[in-house]
């Protein structure tokens, strides 16, 4: 099959209108449990075709601003799915997927918060693969935290140097060290992203034909393949996503000399 990518995003578009599409509106979650099911089957298709990494888009910041009754569903699926994941017949544990959950987690419920947490302690020994679930997250939301943490840090450092200036150590040195303290790099906002530990995205996987990232890891798919299926998400199927692995190494130079020259 030639080179097979590290690491695969998936952003789930499609729900809603496949709902529609099944004259499914009686029950709000539907489109929803027909996606987490095509979930369930991409994460075995990734494990099988030796995929280390993926990750998901499953709550934007701006689905809070959908009908109250359907972010009420989500969140109950998302609460009863993630305490799904601790069951041993669950396709983490099936497929020794570690499981980090990223995003701005004060905007979730308590209960969301406490099953999440549980869920990353109780896979932090697997090693079949990283799965990355992002909640309440938007790529805006997660830059604007790290540059945050960054000037706090840097803050703190800064203070540090004072007061090493206050002890009469030389001015000249301790006014060099506040300066280099007081420079944010690269590094330093790197450090501090919600997805810091991934891995950047070899291919990301739009459903719906929609060619747009919609606020999903911008920082990390500048030198990614993008591909777009028609099908809502909950049709994606195993030909979607083989599709995709097949024409990644034809790529693959391509975006890592651009990647190399940035």
């Amino acid at each position: 099959m030639g080179t097979i990518p590290n690491h695969i995003a998936f952003i789930m578009d499609g729900n809603r209108r496949y709902a529609k599409k099944h004259n499914l509106w009686a029950d709000d979650a539907a489109g929803h449990k027909a996606g987490f099911l095509a979930l369930a089957s991409m994460l075995k298709y990734c494990y099988e075709l030796g995929i280390k990494c993926a990750s998901i888009y499953a709550l934007s910041i701006d689905n809070f601003k959908r009908r109250p009754n359907e972010v009420q569903y989500v969140m109950d699926l998302m609460l009863e799915k993630i305490q799904g994941l601790l069951k041993e017949e669950s396709i983490v544990q099936k497929y020794g997927a570690r499981v980090y959950f990223r995003g701005n987690m004060t905007l979730l419920t308590e209960p969301i918060r406490v099953a999440a947490e549980k869920a990353m302690v109780a896979t932090a020994n697997n090693t079949g693969m990283m799965l990355f679930i992002c909640v309440a997250y938007t790529s805006t939301d997660e830059i604007v935290h790290a540059i945050q943490e960054s000037c706090n840090n840097k803050w703190v450092g800064i203070q540090e140097a004072n007061g090493s200036k206050a002890r009469n150590q030389a001015i000249r040195d301790v006014e060099y060290q506040i300066e280099e303290k007081a420079i944010i790099k690269l590094r330093d906002i790197e450090k501090h992203m919600y997805m810091d530990v991934a891995p950047d995205p070899d291919i990301l996987i739009r459903t719906s034909g929609e060619h747009r990232l919609s606020n999903f890891q911008l920082w990390q798919t500048t030198y990614c393949l993008l591909y777009s299926p028609a099908v809502l998400w909950p049709e994606i199927g195993l030909r979607h996503l083989v599709r995709a692995v097949l024409d990644f190494p034809q790529h693959r130079s391509y975006l890592e000399k651009k990647k190399e020259q940035a």
